[in-house]
C-alpha cells in the first residue's frame, strides 16, 4: 500500500477543507503549504493588478518563499493542492515542488476554484517536476465534493 500525503496551499480555507476530507478518504497524512509572508486579505484582491498575487501571477519567476520545507521522502504519492488563480497555481506551487525530490514518486495536483478549470497548470507545474515524476492530470474538486466522491477519485489512481 502506497503512503500517501496531501500537501496543500490555500488562501481563503476552502482548498484547505477539500485536502482534509481529501486526506482522509485515501487513509494520507496531510500538510499545509505555507509561505514565508502570510498573505493578506489586500494581497488576495485579484481585482486589484497590483495586488501581490496579482503581480506574482504575472511574474513567471516569482517564487514565494516557503515558511517552512516540507519532506516528502517516505511517501510514495503526494496530492498537491492549491486554489486556481488566473488559470494557474499560485506561484508558490512551484516553489514547493522545485524545493522537494519528488524522482519516482506520483504527484497528483488537484485545485479548487469559483468556476474556471484547471487552465495550465499541468504545462505549468510538470515543469517543476524531474522527469523520473510520475504526473497525473490536475483535478478540478469542488468545494462541496463529498467523501463518497473523494473515496471513488482516489481509488480510480490505483496508488
Amino acid at each position: 500500500m502506497a503512503k500517501v500525503l496531501v500537501a496543500y496551499f490555500s488562501a481563503s480555507g476552502v482548498t484547505a477543507r477539500v485536502a482534509h476530507a481529501l486526506a482522509q478518504a485515501a487513509g494520507a497524512d496531510v500538510c499545509e503549504i505555507k509561505p514565508a509572508q502570510p498573505y493578506t486579505a489586500k494581497d488576495l484582491n485579484w481585482m486589484d493588478r497590483q495586488s501581490r498575487s496579482s503581480r506574482e501571477t504575472d511574474d513567471e519567476d516569482c517564487r514565494p518563499d516557503l515558511a517552512e520545507t516540507i519532506d516528502v521522502a517516505k511517501y510514495d504519492a503526494v496530492f498537491v493542492g492549491f486554489p486556481v488563480w488566473w488559470g494557474i497555481a499560485p506561484r508558490i506551487i512551484q516553489t514547493f515542488l522545485e524545493s522537494c525530490d519528488l524522482a519516482g514518486k506520483t504527484v497528483i495536483p488537484f485545485c479548487t476554484s469559483g468556476g474556471s478549470g484547471v487552465g495550465k497548470t499541468d504545462e505549468v507545474l510538470r515543469k517543476c517536476c524531474s522527469a523520473q515524476t510520475k504526473w497525473r492530470p490536475c483535478k478540478r474538486l469542488s468545494a462541496a465534493i463529498s467523501s463518497r466522491e473523494l473515496r471513488a477519485y482516489v481509488e480510480a489512481l490505483n496508488l
